[in-house]
């Protein structure tokens, strides 16, 4: 009955086994957490699935076909690292799935990026690199909250997204030209659609060194009566 049910490993051997699917486990929640705080697509539970079954494939991986381990004729009967290389291509696919593009923004490369190094972490703990495995989870997490505390390059610059109806657009184009001008902010992406009433819609994606506030907005819409309706929406 032990053969089937797999525990006809050595006892020690089996704690082992439980104490890297555990520790896996925690370095995906660790990870997983800052991205949950953040309402990323992938949190908690999806980080802390994929630490722990790339673990267990690369436990399987590397001690599950031992029975055929060996060299006969010259050529090797086995290969751990089988297994586990299909992990990294397979968890490429689990990362497309929250990679989304918005008009001219592309969110999730960061958690997709995230995702596929938990892999790895998984497979590092699973082989028996407690250590190193430990090491890169502190040294991801670090990363991921010092550079959204202190960021750089164009991860500095905040973006928001802009909609407004109007009046009348040509007299429109002007004031916001100049008011962007004012509030140093740059147009990544912009969309205007002019409706058969007259009124035309503008979409505008803008970026700057600070999130656009609400009282910025509100003293933009009040001192320009043409716009109908507006809406400001950051990008993170």
């Amino acid at each position: 009955m032990g053969q089937y049910l797999g525990l006809l490993q050595p006892a020690d051997r089996l704690l082992a086994f439980a104490v890297r699917l555990l520790l896996s486990c925690l370095c995906g929640a660790a990870i997983g957490f800052e991205r949950s705080r953040r309402f990323k697509e992938a949190g908690i539970r999806t980080h802390i699935i994929v630490c722990l079954g790339a673990a267990l494939a690369m436990i399987i991986s590397k001690y599950g076909f031992e029975e055929l381990g060996g060299i006969l004729d010259g050529s090797r009967t086995s290969d751990p690292a089988r297994v586990a290389a299909q992990v990294i291509s397979g968890i490429s696919f689990l990362g497309a799935g929250v990679i989304f593009k918005n008009g001219g923004t592309v969110k999730g490369l960061t958690t997709a990026a995230c995702l596929w190094t938990t892999a790895s972490i998984g497979l590092a703990i699973g082989a028996g690199m407690i250590a190193i495995g430990l090491f890169a989870t502190l040294l991801m997490t670090a990363v991921q909250i010092l550079l959204h505390r202190f960021a750089v390059g164009s991860d500095a610059y905040a973006t928001n997204r802009l909609q407004f109806t109007v009046k009348n657009g040509y007299e429109f184009n002007r004031s916001l030209a100049k008011q962007l001008e004012d509030w140093n902010a740059s147009i990544a992406e912009s969309k205007v659609d002019r409706r058969k009433d007259g009124t035309t819609d503008y979409d505008i994606t803008i970026r700057r060194k600070n999130e656009l506030t609400y009282d910025e907005m509100k003293a933009f819409m009040d001192a320009h009566g043409e716009i109908l309706s507006a809406s400001n929406s950051p990008i993170r």
